[in-house]
């Protein structure tokens, strides 16, 4: 098959303040929607989504793109159920530059990147501080309770 292509899909309550914060955490850019439709909820009409499926509500945007068009595209998919356990899929912001960096180099950046993403709306859960293992990791949720780490 050679015209895979990977679409990371993020369950939640409100896709566009879900979008807003991971278009700024990862640095990509809010995708507008397709087709000359001036909103999401315009276009989804236009292809025939039932109106009891449209949220009027959380009219903004839905879904991140890669600006260097690496990245897969990532879509908020709102559902009507919240998060109730751990994730099983996480994300791992690498901020810190790994074990070649030294580690107390390594913790400036993660905890710059972690109170920048705090200010956003991330909440954190708990530090992995293991100097004797070189390692140093930060664990947040974001705004609706989805775990990641900064690395």
């Amino acid at each position: 098959m050679t015209d895979l292509a990977l679409q990371l899909t993020i369950d939640c309550a409100k896709p566009d303040r879900l979008a807003r914060f991971w278009s700024l955490a990862l640095h990509w850019q809010l995708e507008p929607p397709p087709g000359g439709a001036s909103t999401w909820t315009e276009y989804w009409r236009s292809v025939g989504v039932p109106e009891d499926e449209l949220d009027p509500d959380d009219d903004g945007f839905e879904s991140i793109v890669d600006p260097t068009g690496r990245g897969p595209r990532i879509w908020f998919q709102q559902v009507p159920e919240a998060k109730s356990v751990k994730n099983r899929l996480h994300l791992d912001l690498k901020v810190g530059g790994g074990r070649s960096v030294l580690l107390a180099d390594r913790r400036l950046r993660v905890d710059a990147e972690v109170a920048r993403l705090v200010e956003a709306g991330a909440t954190t859960l708990y530090v992995s501080d293991a100097p004797d293992q070189n390692h140093y990791a930060v664990t947040l949720a974001d705004p609706e309770g989805n775990e990641f780490c900064v690395v």
